[in-house]
């Protein structure tokens, strides 16, 4: 399958869902490059980028899983690498 470049952007409202978090991202941790979160105290809530390289199952599978976490959202934009 194709490889695509994919950010996943995260927001965490409900921080007793940060541990399933954790887990997928453990889980699919061969196809992270990075992962940056930043704690914004102000407006309780933590924001988090991954930055992938996977193919587009892979993609759809890790946005998936994280999208049926409670109290937390994510959007994935990606692009196809030539």
């Amino acid at each position: 399958m194709e490889s695509k470049v994919a950010l996943i952007g995260i927001l965490v409202k409900n921080p007793d869902s940060v541990e399933q978090l954790n887990c997928i991202l453990h889980e699919y941790s061969q196809f992270i490059i990075g992962r940056m979160g930043i704690p914004y105290k102000e407006k309780n809530v933590s924001i988090i980028s991954i930055a992938l390289d996977a193919d587009m199952d892979t993609i759809n599978m890790i946005s998936g899983k994280i999208g049926r976490l409670h109290g937390i959202s994510s959007k994935t934009i990606l692009t196809k690498m030539d």
